[in-house]
């Protein structure tokens, strides 16, 4: 069978209907930054968040993976993590934070009937979620594994549940 691929222009796309912002705490590689970047943009997230973190947008690292989303995708550095947590709790934003914890839920099994807006909440890729930050959340999820690793790059684990938020929750 004869396929064609298609060029960017030739793809409709359809629009997010969850509210989702990423919030990211302490997340500092140039490239995972360019991925989430990227990877906010395909899946509609309203606006990032970085927080204990310095981003440098001029990173030609940063660059080359976010192919421009950098300069589309509505995004915010902020000093105080918790504040701005709290702020978006009184907008009825539901906190998920990515990452083993004691209590953590497996992605494939998380629900939302009520459809909330969603903070997503990813970590530094040594240190994973500040504590303070994890005191705040709402519920915390986790990529089941099947290796012998615990955990995988931070863009890639975005990635991973962007989507299964956006399609299954």
């Amino acid at each position: 069978m004869k396929q064609n691929q298609l060029s960017h222009q030739q793809i409709s796309t359809s629009k997010q209907l969850k509210e989702i912002i990423i919030l990211c705490d302490g997340v500092s590689s140039p490239s995972n930054i360019g991925s989430i970047f990227r990877l906010a943009d395909a899946f509609g997230v309203k606006q990032i968040i970085f927080s204990n973190c310095n981003i440098n947008l001029n990173s030609s690292r940063l660059t080359r993976t976010a192919r421009n989303t950098e300069k589309t995708v509505d995004y915010l550095e902020v000093d105080n993590t918790n504040s701005a947590i709290l702020s978006f709790k009184e907008k009825d934003f539901k906190i998920i934070a990515l990452e083993i914890t004691d209590t953590s839920t497996s992605l494939e099994k998380f629900k939302d009937p009520e459809n909330h807006k969603f903070i997503l909440v990813v970590g530094n890729e040594q240190n994973g979620i500040s504590k303070a930050v994890l005191e705040l959340v709402d519920v915390s999820l986790y990529i089941e594994m099947f290796g012998l690793n615990s955990s995988i790059n931070v863009a890639q684990a975005t990635g991973i549940a962007l989507y299964s938020i956006t399609n299954f929750s």
